[in-house]
This record gives structure tokens, C-alpha cells and sequence, in this order.
């Protein structure tokens, strides 16, 4: 792909993020999430009804009667992306492949954030850290980073979530809102030692973070179609397996398996009390994620 048609197919990726911002995330996304803290704006005569704490014993002292502290919240936030970057986010079964959903996502994201003046930075990882860019604010700013989740060649195939949320908790310093864009292949149930490891290295995460993790799902990957005998490759490893899709034990099989994958995901993200939502490639997205924004804003 040459430069120009690079820049052509980010710039459609902006202008169809953009129009879905203006339509259906705007305030959304604001009222979600928390600013750092709260900053003194001003005090005023107390009213009826106002917190008797925030009274400003001071200035009521001096005036002669109650006047009460005001408060706003300080809003700017920093948006983290983190989007895993291993071989199996190449297929996609149907109009997009999950890297391009995740690409689409995190275009929603990043406009929503710079449109409340917000900071937004990159973190795309295999087993390895492949791209970090630290946050800034800026339309130019975001469209590097759509262009990067894009387009980026990683060195690596395999899938490692704790060396990238380890890097993460070094790397960011101040709280930021983290969202992890991930299908989450590698959680395989039954290898409990690498279970623990990703979710208590998310929980961790969550605890100096703002976490949501996205996980990409494509129908292929929960039932195949019957059409014989066909060649499997596992992305991340390369292996190849061949098998009857004839057989209608095997697809069973397949779809059972898919199922107690996606449950135990499930299973242990509730447990450790982690924010998720699932984005499936063969259905719009904004639906799961304006029910997550409002499932957030109704807890503040």
C-alpha cells in the first residue's frame, strides 16, 4: 500500500469515526468518566440545602455569615489505547477484520476524547512491546495513531497481556482511563497459571487505572459452516490442523469449546469486578458501547 492510499484510507476511517462521535457518543463518553479530582472555583453565600461541610468557616467568619465553598471538577483526562497487535487480530470472516474493527473502535475513542480536550496515547503490543506513543492532544495527534493500529507491521505473532499492562503501569505515571482492545485468544481455560496471570495482571492495572477491556469476537471463531474438510492455521503459532466440517460432532465440538472459552472470560472478569463489553465483528459496536458508557455514568 502506497503513502497516499495510506492517508486515504485513514482519513475515511476519521470522517465515518467523526459523524459516528457527533451522533452517538457525544456527552456519552464526558459523563463516564472521572477528571483527577475536584479544584476550588469560588465561594458564594450558603443557601438552603447546601452541604454544611463545604461552608468556608474563614470567609463566613468575615462576612459576618455562612458562605460555601464551590467546587468543579477537573475534567482533562488521559485516554490510554492498548490495542494487541498478535496475528490472529489479521482474520476477520466477514467485512472487517477484527484488527480493522479495532482500529474503528479506537478512532470512536480518540475523537470522543479530543473532543472534550482530552489527551490520548498509544500502546500496541504482541508478546512484546511493539509502539508506544505517549499522550497528546490533537486531531493530527489521533490520526498518527489510527494510521499506526492500522497499519504498524509488528515483529512479533504471540499474545502476552502482562508485559504490556506491566509496561503500561511504569510508563504512565498519573491516572489515566485505559482502554485494552484485545479478542483475548490466548486465555485458554485450563491453564490456570496463565488465567491467573492475566486477570490478576488486569485487576492490577484496573486498581491504578481507569480499565475497560474490549473483546473482539468473529462468528467463525464460535461455529463453522459446513463445507468438508478444510486446513486450519493457528495464526500465532503457524500450527495447521485439518478438519471434517462435515462431521457435525466436530462442529459441536468447536462451538462447545468456543463457549467455554468466552465463559470463562466472562467468569473471571466479573469476579475480579473488571469493566468489559464485546465487539463483534458481524454487528455494530456503539450499541455495546453506549451501554457501557451509560452502565458507567449511572454508578458515579
Amino acid at each position: 500500500m502506497t503513502p497516499s492510499d495510506i492517508i486515504k484510507k485513514v482519513r475515511r476511517l476519521e470522517i465515518r469515526t467523526r459523524q459516528l462521535v457527533t451522533d452517538s457518543v457525544t456527552g456519552a463518553y464526558h459523563s463516564s468518566f472521572k477528571g483527577r479530582g475536584m479544584d476550588f472555583e469560588e465561594v458564594r453565600e450558603y443557601a438552603i440545602g447546601d452541604d454544611v461541610r463545604t461552608i468556608d468557616w474563614n470567609v463566613s467568619a468575615k462576612m459576618d455569615r455562612p458562605y460555601v465553598k464551590i467546587f468543579r471538577e477537573e475534567r482533562e483526562l488521559t485516554l490510554m489505547l492498548m490495542v494487541d497487535l498478535s496475528a490472529s487480530g489479521i482474520f476477520g470472516s466477514v467485512e472487517q477484520s477484527k484488527r480493522e474493527r479495532a482500529a474503528e473502535i479506537a478512532s470512536v475513542l480518540a475523537f470522543s476524547a479530543t473532543l472534550n480536550n482530552d489527551k490520548v496515547g498509544l500502546l500496541l503490543y504482541t508478546d512484546e512491546i511493539e509502539h508506544y506513543i505517549p499522550p497528546k492532544k490533537g486531531r493530527r495527534h489521533v490520526l498518527r495513531l489510527i494510521r499506526d493500529i492500522l497499519f504498524f507491521e509488528p515483529k512479533r505473532r504471540g499474545t502476552l497481556h502482562k508485559a504490556a499492562l506491566d509496561y503500561l503501569n511504569r510508563v504512565q505515571r498519573r491516572k489515566a482511563v485505559v482502554f485494552l482492545i484485545s479478542d483475548f485468544l490466548d486465555n485458554a481455560p485450563g491453564h490456570k497459571a496463565e488465567e491467573d496471570n492475566l486477570f490478576s495482571s488486569l485487576s492490577l492495572t484496573n486498581q491504578r487505572h481507569d480499565l475497560v477491556c474490549i473483546a473482539l469476537r468473529d462468528p467463525r471463531e464460535e461455529k463453522l459452516p459446513d463445507i468438508g474438510i478444510v486446513a486450519l492455521e493457528d495464526a500465532e503459532t503457524g500450527e495447521i490442523v485439518e478438519i471434517d466440517t462435515g462431521n457435525t460432532r466436530t462442529r459441536k465440538r468447536y462451538a462447545d469449546a468456543a463457549r467455554i472459552r468466552n465463559q470463562a472470560f466472562e467468569t473471571n472478569m466479573r469476579k475480579k469486578g473488571l469493566d468489559w463489553v464485546e465487539a463483534r465483528t458481524d454487528e455494530p459496536y456503539l450499541p455495546a458501547l453506549r451501554k457501557l458508557f451509560a452502565r458507567r455514568a449511572s454508578r458515579r
